[in-house]
């Protein structure tokens, strides 16, 4: 337990900023949508000559992008990145950090396991990001009442904000998963925005083309928002594959974690 706080103590800071990024963004966005809305046709002649690959990259489809739910979806494509960085950045560094600040002997030379260690450590992960996103979707359902100008469906919105929290956790044990696996983590931020933004540029290629089979190689475009509004359900296949990245890192972050060799100078 005293290590459990520790940790969320630690890294309460970032916590605190990644939160207030996400909701400026979402306050940013949403209250443009008001002016968006009224001149939703014109905006949308001018974007007419965009290619038809870089209008679905981005997310603009001119079926749902004047209704509140489509456009929150538009901004929720930038959320995700944000929301990813965080949770990638968070696994590296809380299981990187003591080889880069060379404290593994102080801490495994206390009467803990590592098996205990690791559990503590994942469980100050997976609080702060459940912190950070109860504070977000507080966040979504204020403003969106706020600047509707239409009925919508307050399922969509929840599922498709609720999204947010699986996708983190997808990083976050991609982010715990290389921490362990890797001798030594040098720059926390340059691994988790290189992994980040690659699996970005996938998820934008493989919406540019519909390639549903590249969509398995991004979690990015395991939530399909426009689906979730028609439909009110996510696609099955996809959070399953999700479900197993997340347990899969997890359990080999643990095995590896057991036996890895951590240098303390």
């Amino acid at each position: 337990m005293n290590m459990y706080l520790h940790e969320l103590k630690a890294y309460r800071k970032s916590t605190i900023i990644w939160t207030l990024s996400l909701i400026a963004i979402v306050v940013l966005f949403m209250s443009l949508f008001p002016a968006f809305s009224r001149d939703a046709e014109d905006f949308m002649k001018v974007l007419e000559g965009f290619p038809e690959e870089v209008k679905k990259a981005i997310g603009l489809s001119f079926d749902t992008l004047a209704t509140i739910l489509g456009y929150f979806s538009y901004a929720f494509l930038y959320i995700k990145l944000c929301g990813a960085i965080q949770a990638m950045n968070l696994g590296l560094s809380i299981f990187s950090k003591e080889s880069r600040d060379k404290t593994a002997e102080f801490l495994f030379t206390k009467p803990v396991t590592r098996t205990q260690v690791m559990t503590a450590k994942l469980l100050a992960c997976f609080t702060s990001l459940i912190l950070t996103n109860l504070a977000f979707i507080l966040a979504v359902l204020g403003t969106v009442s706020m600047v509707k100008t239409e009925e919508y469906s307050g399922k969509a919105l929840l599922m498709i904000s609720g999204s947010l929290l699986f996708l983190q956790l997808i990083f976050l044990g991609l982010g715990v998963f290389l921490a362990v696996l890797l001798p030594k983590v040098k720059s926390v931020i340059a691994v988790s925005l290189g992994t980040v933004f690659a699996f970005f540029m996938i998820g934008m290629i493989s919406s540019s083309t519909d390639d549903e089979a590249l969509r398995f190689f991004t979690p990015f475009n395991y939530v399909n928002d426009y689906y979730i509004i028609e439909h009110l359900r996510f696609e099955t296949s996809f959070l399953l594959v999700g479900a197993v990245i997340i347990i899969l890192s997890v359990l080999t972050s643990f095995l590896v974690y057991r036996k890895k060799d951590i240098h303390s100078v």
